[in-house]
């Protein structure tokens, strides 16, 4: 059973690549949830993504991956930082039923208003990276469909994915045409002949990606797919690197959502249930607060504004 992100790089140095397993640290962020499985299958697509987007992240921080659906499906999240560690959740309409076959655009664009989010957060803001956010309407009818656009867009970079989940394992392969880095000056003929080599290896290179097929990203493991795609090719292999599931929620943190709801709400709130039961919707941990720990809450007149998803019983 592994974990690993792959990363590689043709050896022109005009396109690089990765693949990504995730076998533990996917059943970790499933372990707490019973989604249908089409919505396992969607989220596993977007924990591969961004695991392999985070992998090329120039700062100390997160990355932060949302869809906005207006399907049954509400949101789909997966945070990953620098050192891919990554969780995920998802929300979706009380009471509506999903069949196995539903297709994504039923699932999250059924009106056309779905959303596609990345936001970057970096860790420290005065290091001269600063929080950035895009934001665009979902196109395509996948999950790597949604984010090649994406990159199109916002990036200008010419991106492929290949992405494939379920309940036991998630799988994905990202190609990527680095931009022309510039340098020194070149004749004009030089120019041209490298523009032609770039985009001849390019081509290569989504041509054997587009002979992996679903079933077979599924059941074949990150380094056989890595050999039977690239055996022939010239390229340079850099050391794996580990996936992990890990969430960031304590009792802190909760606390501070509650400081947030304010103290009168708070005390009805307790006055009603006699204590607040809250789960964190990415790793389902379970804090618990009485009447006691709110009145403490509210003691210190300082509030740490770290909110994190949870949900009250």
């Amino acid at each position: 059973m592994t974990d690993i992100l792959q990363k590689f790089m043709f050896n022109d140095a005009t396109v690089r690549g990765e693949l990504v397993e995730l076998n533990a640290a996917w059943k970790q962020a499933l372990a707490h949830h019973h989604y249908p499985q089409p919505v396992q299958h969607l989220l596993g697509q977007l924990c591969s993504a961004a695991a392999l987007l985070c992998a090329n992240l120039k700062f100390e921080g997160s990355m932060i991956i949302q869809i906005y659906g207006d399907g049954p499906i509400q949101l789909l999240v997966v945070e990953c930082d620098h050192q891919l560690q990554f969780r995920a959740m998802a929300k979706m309409l009380e009471n509506v039923e999903i069949t196995e076959d539903a297709r994504l655009s039923q699932l999250i664009n059924a009106n056309g208003n779905g959303r596609f989010i990345i936001t970057l957060n970096p860790s420290n803001k005065t290091s001269g990276h600063e929080m950035y956010q895009g934001i665009v309407p979902i196109e395509g009818d996948s999950v790597a469909a949604i984010i090649e656009n994406y990159m199109r867009q916002s990036e200008q970079l010419d991106t492929k994915l290949w992405l494939a989940a379920n309940g036991e394992v998630s799988r994905g392969m990202l190609l990527q045409r680095l931009p022309d880095s510039g340098g020194s000056a070149k004749q004009l003929d030089d120019e041209v002949h490298q523009e032609e080599s770039a985009m001849e290896t390019w081509n290569r290179a989504c041509l054997l990606g587009s002979t992996l097929k679903h079933d077979e990203l599924l059941s074949t493991s990150a380094a056989t797919l890595f050999h039977r795609l690239f055996w022939e090719e010239e390229l340079r292999v850099f050391e794996p690197k580990d996936v992990t599931f890990y969430c960031a929620c304590n009792r802190a943190k909760v606390g501070n959502m509650l400081k947030m709801l304010g103290e009168k709400e708070v005390n009805e709130a307790i006055a009603s249930l006699q204590k607040l039961d809250i789960n964190c919707d990415f790793c389902g941990k379970l804090y618990s607060f009485d009447a006691v720990d709110c009145t403490q809450l509210f003691l210190s007149p300082e509030i740490q504004i770290n909110p994190e998803c949870g949900r009250a019983h």
